[in-house]
């Protein structure tokens, strides 16, 4: 495990140090280093240093240090995996599909960057043949970036990648809880030979990341988390103007419909809403079940959610692991703790499982017919939580649905596929499911409306994130003059 910041190609000694809690224990996992203000600043200027001839080259060209991350991250998977799972909690299998993800992400990009050699300059038709017009394609700058800790290494990527594609630089900033991968992806592209500058990692906590989002010389923010800590980014962006992209997660809901398969219906509430312990920020954690189904169904959620393995991350066939931190711990039972004292029906859960008395296990936890006037169904739980409420017309699925502030995602449970398509369409959220809940694909854009953010990652959505376009317009015809001021002879 690094225990160095990685800033201008060289390895550097933290400031300070922070301590990696291993969520299954409890117990100390690692000291990582903690950047200063002064190793931030440090890090952008080798970030700016490094960008002009960053930019200058082929997309070609970046895509082949692309293609080598992608591998060494293969080379690295299995030993990549067991510390994502020991810095957050999630089982071993979803940490090796991580890995994966993680690999296909940078050779996706690779391939953006080569198609970037084509495209990044075409001429624009205008209607006066005495002028020529050009859009060019131009990378933003140095990139900050700043990653959550659900996805630790999968969400460095998604915003490395398109970067570097791009021919910007970066600056990135792992969560204070799981900065582990994020140093070890540094590594990995040293051992690639990406020019010193390129990717800097500075792991620290919330007074690094307010260095970085506060920089000056910093061109580009993009940020995953908290609504709360995305106003904070968004403010400071403002006092420069600075491009921003901003994925603040959600509370998204899965409507089920009477005519749908209960057994897949099932499997996709699950999966929807417990998939890394509920620490997903498109978690499907709202089920708006139609009343000609609902007791089924409910009786049949309530016997999977009883048969889920919950234990040590690394133990095989465990489904669930512990939450990451004790704080996320206390945060979500909490919620559990104020919907049981306002009276709300516990399906199942809700408890620390007997059997687990160290690290921060949590039952997964399904609370039935929530008001719509209840934290629990306004409030991202970000946990292994799900609240329930039944409809009986379409329209009153899609008012439930609709009725919040995020807009991050949502799905549909229906044979009929007309009406899950018109349902999907009427959805206010950025990302829809039809049948199915959580597939993601590193082609397909990722964003949400309202509080669920700004901009789009992923795709070549994501790719865009860090171009800027320039006109170019020549006057072609030389020997005259326009003709506005300087008058023609007669």
């Amino acid at each position: 495990m690094k225990t160095q910041l990685y800033i201008g190609g060289q390895w550097l000694e933290g400031d300070a140090t922070l301590p990696v809690i291993n969520p299954a224990t409890g117990a100390l996992l690692h000291d990582a280093p903690a950047a200063s203000d002064a190793q931030v600043d440090a890090a952008v200027q080798a970030a700016r240093a490094a960008f002009p001839t960053w930019a200058a080259l082929s997309g070609a060209a970046r895509g082949e240090f692309l293609r080598r991350i992608a591998q060494g991250i293969r080379d690295c998977k299995e030993e990549l995996a067991r510390l994502e799972v020991m810095q957050n909690g999630k089982p071993l299998p979803e940490a090796l599909w991580d890995m994966d993800d993680c690999a296909a992400c940078f050779d996706y990009y690779a391939g953006l960057a080569e198609n970037l050699d084509s495209r990044h300059e075409r001429e624009i038709a205008v209607p006066h043949d005495d002028f020529k017009s050009l859009a060019r394609l131009e990378p933003i700058g140095v990139a900050g970036q700043i990653v959550p800790w659900n996805y630790p290494l999968l969400m460095a990527c998604w915003k490395v990648a398109p970067a570097l594609a791009a021919g910007c630089t970066s600056v990135l900033k792992p969560s204070e809880l799981t900065p582990l991968t994020a140093l070890e992806l540094a590594q990995i592209a040293h051992d690639a030979g990406l020019p010193a500058g390129v990717l800097n990692v500075i792991s620290g906590g919330r007074e690094a990341g307010a260095a970085l989002t506060n920089h000056a010389d910093v061109d580009k923010l993009a940020f995953t988390g908290s609504f709360e800590t995305g106003k904070r980014v968004m403010r400071a962006a403002s006092e420069r103007v600075t491009n921003t992209t901003l994925e603040l997660g959600g509370k998204s809901a899965i409507l089920v419909f009477d005519d749908c398969d209960l057994e897949q219906a099932v499997e996709w509430i699950m999966f929807g809403i417990f998939w890394n312990k509920g620490e997903v920020c498109s978690a499907t954690s709202r089920l708006i079940v139609q009343d000609g189904i609902a007791d089924r169904l409910l009786e049949r959620l309530k016997l999977e959610c009883e048969r889920v393995k919950i234990g040590d991350p690394l133990e095989a066939g465990v489904l669930l692991g512990p939450l990451v931190s004790h704080g996320q711990y206390a945060k979500v039972t909490g919620f559990i703790q104020r919907g049981l004292e306002a009276g709300l029906t516990l399906l199942t859960g809700g408890q620390r499982p007997a059997h687990l008395t160290n690290g921060y296990y949590l039952e997964p936890t399904v609370f039935i017919d929530v008001p719509e006037d209840s934290e629990l169904w306004l409030e991202e739980i970000f946990g292994p939580v799900l609240c329930v409420a039944r409809f009986t017309t379409e329209q009153e699925a899609l008012r439930l649905a609709n009725a919040s502030q995020y807009g991050l995602a949502g799905a549909v449970m229906s044979r009929d596929l007309e009406r899950a398509n018109r349902v999907a369409r009427a959805l206010e959220a950025g990302i829809v499911w039809i049948n199915c809940s959580q597939p993601t694909f590193c082609e397909a854009p990722w964003g949400g409306l309202k509080r669920s953010g700004i901009g789009r990652e992923l795709g070549e959505w994501g790719l865009n994130n860090y171009l800027q376009t320039k006109q170019i317009t020549t006057y072609l015809t030389n020997d005259k003059p326009w003709g506005w001021y300087i008058k023609k002879e007669a």
